[in-house]
């Protein structure tokens, strides 16, 4: 993986770059739909390339490694070939979703013991068969196994965890570097800064992670929990000391505020389920403000879902027509308010990269701040 900063802005620490992967070119900022089974809930591969214009997807290893199992993943060729997909895939080790299994899982210092939440089965996820599962799966950018810790934790449960995590990325480094991709194909690895909200421990970490010196750092553990401003805070304490030249990836945040927010801190990299979930239950995303579907101020308004995003909105839909399909539990309403939230997502951080190329970043950004945080 290459990455070439390519414009910087005054007053803030936004930066455009480019990164370059196996499977195509990714112009940061960027925001990446969570497809966490190798398909993003209700939308087409050809939505994605052409409505949505994902440049990267997102999979996860702990779901893909119980269904439909690494062995299916192998005689495929990869995730990329199962899924039809031919762009960048980034896949999250599953970490968090061990972590969220918290009645079903036991942490050790060889790995993380957890029950499928499909059948019971019992597994273990080590550092080193985490990165041999990503193998498998053939993403193009693989993340460390960490411990995500609850954005409330006290300090002595930060700090142990935290302990557990640098000693598992030790470790998974090590098989990294041991290792080759399955497909012909280079394949990166990115360590994953913790801490909690606990800034001596996010700089203890921020410097861990960049003495290894991978190809990109990615910051977890944030939007768990904790107070806005403190996740803020934090990411201004971790960018300072992860290096300017590798891209910065911020794990599962957020909305289109916190978005705009940590590009302005530095950010390049994003994923969040929100476009997706929330649009399913009738939240969409709009260059205005936010709109709730069901509410019966639509049921007559014949005007598009989003007048101003000609970029990005299909006009033949109109709000009182969606609407319409949401009160009537219709699957279209799911299918279109997913394209709309995530082309929303994807094209608001192509926005913010073409504002930080032309130099009037900061002003564009406070005035979508303004707009995105209406209800409207």
């Amino acid at each position: 993986m290459n990455f070439k900063l390519e414009a910087t802005t005054e007053y803030s620490d936004a930066r455009a770059g480019r990164i370059t992967t196996a499977h195509g070119e990714i112009m940061t900022p960027i925001f990446m739909p969570v497809g966490t089974l190798g398909s993003v809930k209700a939308v087409h591969r050809h939505e994605l390339e052409d409505d949505i214009k994902a440049q990267i997807i997102l999979g996860n290893t702990y779901h893909l490694y119980l269904r439909p199992g690494i062995s299916v993943l192998e005689k495929a060729g990869g995730l990329h070939k199962f899924s039809g997909w031919e762009r960048p895939i980034l896949t999250d080790s599953g970490g968090f979703q061990v972590f969220s299994l918290s009645s079903n899982r036991k942490l050790k210092e060889e790995g993380a013991y957890f029950q499928s939440h499909i059948d019971g089965s019992r597994h273990l996820f080590t550092p080193e068969n985490v990165v041999d599962i990503q193998r498998s799966i053939g993403s193009d950018i693989m993340m460390a196994l960490d411990e995500c810790p609850p954005g409330d934790s006290d300090f002595p449960y930060a700090r142990k965890s935290l302990d557990l995590t640098q000693r598992w990325l030790k470790r998974g480094w090590k098989r990294f570097k041991e290792t080759e991709g399955r497909y012909g194909y280079s394949q990166t690895f990115f360590p994953i800064v913790q801490g909690c909200t606990y800034p001596e421990l996010r700089r203890e970490a921020s410097r861990f992670v960049a003495d290894l010196g991978a190809e990109g750092n990615a910051i977890g553990g944030l939007a768990v929990g904790e107070p806005t401003e403190k996740m803020y805070e934090m990411i201004e304490v971790v960018n300072e000391i992860l290096p300017s030249d590798k891209p910065r990836y911020l794990m599962g945040v957020g909305t289109p505020a916190n978005i705009l927010e940590a590009i302005d801190r530095g950010v390049d990299m994003f994923d969040c389920v929100m476009p997706t979930r929330n649009g399913r239950n009738g939240m969409l995303f709009t260059s205005e403000g936010i709109m709730n579907m069901r509410n019966k101020k639509w049921a007559d308004d014949f005007s598009p879902i989003d007048p101003n995003g000609t970029s990005y909105v299909d006009h033949s839909y109109s709000r009182a027509y969606l609407r319409h399909l949401f009160i009537s539990s219709e699957l279209l309403a799911m299918q279109i308010a997913s394209i709309h939230n995530l082309a929303f997502y994807v094209h608001l951080t192509q926005q913010a990269r073409s504002h930080i190329i032309s130099g009037d970043f900061s002003q564009w950004k406070k005035e979508m701040i303004e707009k995105v945080t209406r209800r409207l």
